[in-house]
Formats: C-alpha cells, sequence, structure tokens
C-alpha cells in the first residue's frame, strides 16, 4: 500500500513538472520580431548589450531600422548598431553604421558621435607601428572632421588628443623606415626619412631624433655642412635633449661646431626656426 501511494504521488508531481515546463515555454517562446513593435525590439537589443552579447544586439538595433523606417526609433538603433558593432571590434560594419546615420540624420544632435564612432573604427586598428599606414591617414581624416565640424561636442578634445596620437604613429614609421636605412648604411634614403619628419611631422616627438640622425647620415656621407646646420636645428630648439649630446660629440669628434652652414634644405628650416615659423 505505501509503495502504490508513492509512485501515485510520484505521478502527480511528474505531471505537474511536465505541465509548469510547457506553461514555462509558452510564456517565454520567443516572438518573431516582425510581431513586435519598436521599442520592445529596441529593449531586446539593450538587454543583448547588456549581456555582452554586442554582435547579436548589433543585429537586433538594425532590425528596428528594417521593420519600423522613418521612425525615431530607428534613428536612435542606427546609432546604437554603430556603438554595438564597435564594441564588437567589428570596424568595418561600425563605420558603415556610423556613415549612414550621417548620410540619412546629418544634422542630428548625435551626428559629432556618429563621426567620431566613424573615425574610432579606424584608430583603433592603428596600435602596432608596423601595420599599414593607410589606416592612420583615414583616421586622421576622420578624426580632423570630428574637430573642425564639432568643435563645440564633447567628443572634440578626445578627437584632438587622438589626432595628436596618431599624428605621432605616422611618424614613429618614418623614424622606424629611417632607422632601418641607416643601419644598413643606405644614407641617402635614410635621410629622405628622417627629413620628412623634419618637415611633415616636426611637432611630434620624433623630430629630435630625427635631426640628430641627419647629423649622423650627413656625416657618414662626408657631408658636414648639413651635419652641422641639422645639429645647430636641434640645439637651437632641444639643448636638454639628448639628441643634442649626441649630436654635439658626433660633431666634435671630427673638430666641428653646430651651426648653420651651406645652402641646403636644412637651411631653409634654420631659417624658419630662427624666425619663430617652426615647430
Amino acid at each position: 500500500m505505501l509503495r502504490s501511494g508513492l509512485k501515485a504521488g510520484l505521478a502527480v508531481v511528474l505531471v505537474l513538472s511536465l505541465s509548469a515546463c510547457a506553461s514555462w515555454r509558452e510564456r517565454n517562446r520567443e516572438v518573431p520580431l516582425e510581431e513586435l513593435d519598436a521599442p520592445t525590439i529596441f529593449q531586446t537589443a539593450e538587454a543583448q548589450l547588456e549581456r555582452d552579447r554586442p554582435d547579436r544586439a548589433a543585429e537586433t538595433f538594425l532590425e528596428v531600422e528594417r521593420l519600423h523606417p522613418y521612425t525615431d526609433w530607428a534613428r536612435r538603433a542606427l546609432i546604437m548598431a554603430a556603438y554595438s558593432y564597435h564594441q564588437d571590434r567589428d570596424y568595418e560594419n561600425a563605420r558603415a553604421a556610423a556613415q549612414r546615420f550621417l548620410d540619412f540624420y546629418p544634422a542630428d544632435e548625435d551626428a559629432a558621435y556618429a563621426q567620431y564612432l566613424l573615425a574610432l573604427s579606424y584608430y583603433d586598428q592603428i596600435d602596432q607601428v608596423g601595420r599599414d599606414q593607410g589606416l592612420t591617414y583615414q583616421a586622421l581624416q576622420a578624426l580632423r572632421v570630428v574637430i573642425e565640424r564639432y568643435p563645440d561636442s564633447e567628443y572634440a578634445s578626445s578627437a584632438i588628443l587622438k589626432f595628436d596620437l596618431a599624428f605621432d604613429h605616422l611618424a614613429a614609421k618614418e623614424m622606424e623606415i629611417g632607422r632601418y636605412y641607416l643601419r644598413r648604411e643606405n644614407y641617402t634614403a635614410a635621410i629622405n626619412r628622417f627629413r620628412a619628419v623634419v618637415e611633415q611631422f616636426q611637432t611630434t616627438s620624433h623630430t629630435p631624433e630625427a635631426l640628430l640622425r641627419l647629423t649622423e647620415a650627413y656625416l657618414a656621407l662626408g657631408l658636414p655642412q648639413e651635419a652641422q646646420t641639422a645639429a645647430a636645428i636641434l640645439g637651437h630648439n632641444f639643448q636638454s635633449s639628448p639628441f643634442y649630446d649626441d649630436a654635439f660629440r658626433l660633431l666634435n669628434d671630427q673638430d666641428l661646431a653646430p651651426e648653420a652652414a651651406g645652402e641646403s634644405w636644412l637651411r631653409e628650416i634654420w631659417q624658419r626656426t630662427v624666425r619663430g615659423q617652426w615647430l
């Protein structure tokens, strides 16, 4: 009798459990997005983003735009899709979504953020000096748009900082190649790279070393006047730099002094330096 009662009790529990599971599945069945309104789809995407699924969130935000176009929810979802793609490091789709937002809503209050996201999608890929510099140039161009078109936005100061860092990154690449040529005694090729830093990236942190390397390369080529002028520019602008100490020793070893001499391209740099028109 006890065993029969136990079996009957278990049967009841099993039936109730199955009923509860069926009820739970019914309540939580996945409703097609086409049957949901825009706010609900938007909230679903936000929940996916909060659960650290930016890839799914981006797709769901775009469904708002597809199913409810030309609405305020579609506008908001598009900028959130761009953000979600960027969070997922899907930079190509982040750029596409941000650019589409700018095309559709150029005067919107979030346009500055869309442009900033577009710039970040380039900037966040230039962390290694050895990579192709095309992305760096594109980042600079996109960041410049933020700075010039949205100077009063909350993103302008960050864009300026990142612009300076990206600019410095380009100079670092020139220095890296220049040092490579210098080590292999290809002095003309090395000079061309260091000259680019001095003429095009003179406001970066790499300029003092570029002037030192120019001094070194010109001395190796037997062109003392160019070496003296490069060292003179270095001493005038960066006298406290250890690079100037090295340049001074190189010249001193050959009984030379840092001074403007000759009529090379460096003489023009020297004249601009004296006039306060360089750096």
